[in-house]
C-alpha cells in the first residue's frame, strides 16, 4: 500500500503528474501527494460524494520545513480530520458529511459572516467610543469655569479685529478694561465656579457687594459685561439659559445710564480756564480738556490717538475707522486754538524705551500704549468732590479745584458743550455739527446717496469755534460769528 512520505514528496519531477495515493481505510477517503512536471508539490484529500463521484480537495502546498507550506505530517493530520468529518461517528451521533466541498464552503460563509459581524461590532464599539469622547468633550466645555469662559469670550468678541469689509470689531482696548474689572471684582468670587453651576444668586451677591459701598457705576458695568458673556455662552450651548436674562440695570442697583444734558456755560468755560492751571492736573490732561472742547471729539479717540495721524502743517488730525467709536473714519480740522494746544502737547513728547519718540499723544506710564481713558475721567472727577465726601487714598488733594457752578461735568460734556456752542452761539447748521461730531447719518438711504462730508464747511465751523473759545478765555467782548449757511442747504 502506497504511503505519502517526505522522501516520496522530495522525489524528482518527471514529465507527467505523479500522484502518491495513501488510503485512509475503506470508506474513509485517501490522502494524496502530487508532484507536477514543473516541480510544484501539494497535498489533497480525495473522497466519493453521494453520487460516488471522486472529489479532490486541496489541503495545501508542501514544504518539509513547515514554514512556507505543510509538512507531510501536518498534511496527514488535516487529511485525517477531514476523513473523520466525511465518515462521521454513529455511536457518538455525529452524522457523516458526504459533501465536504459544500460543507467547507458553508463553513467559509459562516466564518465570513462571523468576521463581518465581528468587524461590525468593532465598528459599533468604535463609534460608541467616539460618541462618548465627543459627549465628554461637550460636557467638559459645559463645565468651563467662569474664568475659562471669559478667556474664550475675550478671544472671540473682545479682541480687536478688522473684518473683510475693513470695519473693526471688538473693544478698542482689546478687552483690557473688562479683564481688569473681572480680575478685580468677578474672578475672586466666582472665577473657579463652573458656568453650568452658576446661579443668579451668585451674581447678585457680587452686585450687592458693590451696591452696598455706593459703587453703582461699577455695578452697571459688571452687569452689562456679565450679561453679554453669558449670552455668548448660551449661543454656544455651554449653558441652557442666561441667569441674568430679563434683568435690567435697575434690578441689580446699577446706574441706568440716563442721557446727560450737561453743557458748560460761557462763564463756566472762563472759570475752567482759570481753574485748570491751579488744579494740579497732569499737563497732558489739561491740554486734553481744550482739545476735546475745540475739536468736539470723543475722549477715547483723543487719548488713543497716534502722532502719525496728526499733520500740523495741514492742520489735520485723522481718526482711523478702527479708532472711531462708530467705525467711521473722520478728519478733524484744527483751528488756531486747537493747533496751539496740539503743539503744546507735541512739546511734551518723550522717547520710549526703544529710544524712539513715543507714537501716542497720551502715552501710559511705561510707554507701551496709550493712557487708559478711565484715568483721565478720574482726574476730572477727583477734582469735583465736595467737602462732605471722603478724599480717596493716593488721589489728588485738590478735591474741589474743578467744581463749576452748573454742577458735576465730565469729559464727554466738553464734546457736547463744543457742539452746542457751534449750533447755538455760532449758527452752524445741525447737519454740519453732526459731521463735526462724526455722527453717522441715521437714514440708510441718505448714507447711500449723500456721501459728501462737507469738509470745507466743517473747517469753517471748527475755526469759528476756536475763535469763540479764544475770546471767551481772554475775556474780550463776545462777538458771535455766524457762519453763512442756509438752513435748507444742509438737509
Amino acid at each position: 500500500m502506497a504511503q505519502v512520505t517526505t522522501k516520496g514528496m522530495d522525489a524528482a519531477a518527471s514529465g507527467a503528474d505523479r500522484w502518491i495515493v495513501e488510503s485512509l481505510g475503506r470508506g474513509r477517503g485517501a490522502f494524496i501527494g502530487r508532484i507536477t512536471p514543473s516541480g510544484s508539490r501539494s497535498f489533497y484529500f480525495r473522497y466519493a460524494d453521494r453520487d460516488r463521484r471522486q472529489v479532490r480537495l486541496k489541503i495545501g502546498d508542501y514544504d518539509p520545513s513547515g514554514r512556507a507550506g505543510l509538512s507531510v505530517a501536518d498534511a496527514r493530520k488535516i487529511a485525517l480530520e477531514w476523513s473523520s468529518l466525511y465518515r462521521g461517528d454513529e455511536k457518538k451521533g455525529i452524522p457523516a458529511i458526504r459533501d465536504l466541498r459544500g460543507y467547507f464552503e458553508q463553513q467559509r460563509r459562516i466564518a465570513e459572516e462571523k468576521d463581518r459581524a465581528r468587524l461590525a461590532e468593532l465598528e459599533r464599539q468604535r463609534r460608541e467610543a467616539e460618541d462618548a469622547a465627543r459627549q465628554a468633550e461637550l460636557e467638559r466645555q459645559r463645565r468651563l469655569t467662569v474664568r475659562q469662559l471669559f478667556e474664550r469670550w475675550a478671544a472671540v468678541e473682545l479682541a480687536r479685529q478688522i473684518g473683510p469689509n475693513g470695519k473693526p470689531s471688538g473693544r478698542k482696548d482689546g478687552g483690557l478694561y473688562v479683564r481688569q474689572q473681572f480680575e478685580r471684582h468677578v474672578f475672586p468670587a466666582i472665577g473657579d465656579v463652573a458656568v453650568a453651576d452658576l446661579r443668579k444668586s451668585d451674581l447678585m451677591a457680587i452686585f450687592d457687594t458693590h451696591k452696598a459701598r455706593g459703587a453703582l457705576r461699577t455695578v452697571g458695568v459688571l452687569f452689562s459685561d456679565l450679561k453679554q458673556m453669558l449670552r455668548f455662552a448660551v449661543l454656544r450651548e455651554i449653558i441652557p439659559t442666561n441667569p441674568l436674562e430679563g434683568l435690567g440695570r435697575s434690578d441689580v442697583g446699577g446706574t441706568v445710564g440716563e442721557e446727560r444734558e450737561r453743557v458748560l456755560s460761557v462763564e463756566e468755560i472762563r472759570l475752567l480756564a482759570q481753574a485748570l492751571p491751579q488744579s494740579r492736573m497732569n499737563r497732558r490732561s489739561e491740554l486734553a480738556v481744550w482739545l476735546i472742547l475745540s475739536t468736539v471729539c470723543r475722549a477715547g479717540e483723543l487719548l488713543g490717538a497716534r502722532w502719525d495721524n496728526v499733520d500740523m502743517t495741514a492742520r489735520k488730525w485723522r481718526i482711523p475707522a478702527e479708532d472711531a467709536k462708530n467705525g467711521r473714519e473722520h478728519v478733524v480740522h484744527m483751528s488756531d486754538f486747537a493747533l496751539r494746544h496740539m503743539r503744546a502737547l507735541a512739546e511734551l513728547r518723550e522717547l520710549g524705551r526703544d529710544g524712539q519718540p513715543t507714537p501716542w499723544l497720551f502715552p501710559d506710564r511705561v510707554g507701551k500704549g496709550p493712557v487708559c481713558i478711565k484715568s483721565f475721567g478720574k482726574q476730572i472727577a477727583d477734582r469735583q468732590r465736595s467737602a462732605l465726601q471722603e478724599r480717596l487714598s493716593r488721589r489728588t488733594l485738590a478735591t474741589d479745584a474743578l467744581v463749576l457752578p452748573g454742577g458735576h461735568w465730565t469729559a464727554h460734556d466738553l464734546r457736547r458743550t463744543g457742539a452746542t456752542l457751534m449750533a447755538d452761539k455760532l449758527g452752524v447748521h445741525p447737519a454740519i455739527v453732526d459731521e463735526c461730531l462724526n455722527h453717522k447719518v441715521p437714514s440708510k438711504v441718505s448714507r447711500t446717496y449723500q456721501v459728501t462730508r462737507r469738509w470745507a464747511e466743517q473747517a469753517r465751523a471748527f475755526d469759528a469755534l476756536g475763535e469763540f473759545l479764544e475770546r471767551v478765555i481772554s475775556g474780550t467782548e463776545e462777538r458771535v460769528n455766524v457762519i453763512p449757511l442756509a438752513r435748507g442747504a444742509a438737509a
